[in-house]
């Protein structure tokens, strides 16, 4: 559907609810409609670089917006989870992030821009032995080397999807909740539990000195010692 009533909209998207009864829907792609943001939203609402949705759409169709450092001229792609957001000729650069009501922008430099974490979803067996790595953004990476497990993340280069650095999912790493009631929250993990059957696995982390339970699918590791980009 093209289109998506104002009150459906979610909150984190911050478009007035009462101006107009319709506002632009992010098109199918690689993030869940509810779970990402239409690039025109992000322009007009968000970072409020224009007025209109007319504007925002004619910036955006000039190819003046990239999302993680490629040319994006569909107003309607859907943004999410840790993409990069930029607009050069204005020197702005943003990373999608988890907040408490949903996403949230927040602003970096250039260099920053050129770095994404990615957390891996799953893994494919390839022809010639090669391993397709899965990721949350809907992208997928050729390795040669079978070291990474799904829940791991990788640090990739923008645009190229160059593997910089590997974070596993174990203890003593850190980890950022993605969903529920702490979404955005830093923690540290503790343990990673494999549960039987059709419950979802689930990982232990301590968040401000206390013990806490969240579902695997929900915690993107973001480093060691400290997080490898800004997330924050």
């Amino acid at each position: 559907m093209a289109k998506l009533k104002r009150l459906r909209a979610p909150k984190f998207w911050k478009v007035p609810k009462k101006v107009e009864k319709w506002v632009v829907a992010p098109r199918p792609g690689p993030h869940k409609k509810f779970e990402s943001i239409p690039l025109a939203i992000i322009i007009r609402d968000m970072l409020k670089i224009t007025d209109t949705a007319n504007e925002a759409k004619r910036i955006i169709k000039m190819g003046e917006v990239l999302v993680d450092g490629k040319t994006r001229k569909d107003h309607k792609y859907p943004v999410g989870l840790m993409d990069v957001v930029a607009v050069p000729k204005l020197e702005k650069y943003f990373r999608v992030v988890p907040a408490a009501k949903g996403l949230e922008l927040i602003e970096i430099n250039k260099k920053e821009s050129e770095e994404k974490i990615c957390r891996i979803n799953n893994k494919t067996t390839m022809k010639k032995g090669k391993l397709q790595l899965n990721l949350h953004d809907g992208k997928a990476i050729l390795v040669d080397k079978d070291v990474y497990k799904t829940g791991d993340s990788v640090l990739v280069e923008l645009p190229s999807q160059k593997i910089k650095e590997h974070a596993k999912l174990e203890k003593e790493n850190l980890g950022l909740i993605t969903k529920g009631k702490n979404s955005g929250k830093l923690v540290k993990i503790k343990e990673v539990i494999a549960t039987k059957g059709r419950e979802p696995n689930k990982v232990v982390c301590e968040l401000e000195k206390e013990p806490i339970e969240v579902l695997k699918d929900h915690v993107l590791v973001v480093g060691k010692d400290k997080p490898m980009i800004k997330i924050e």
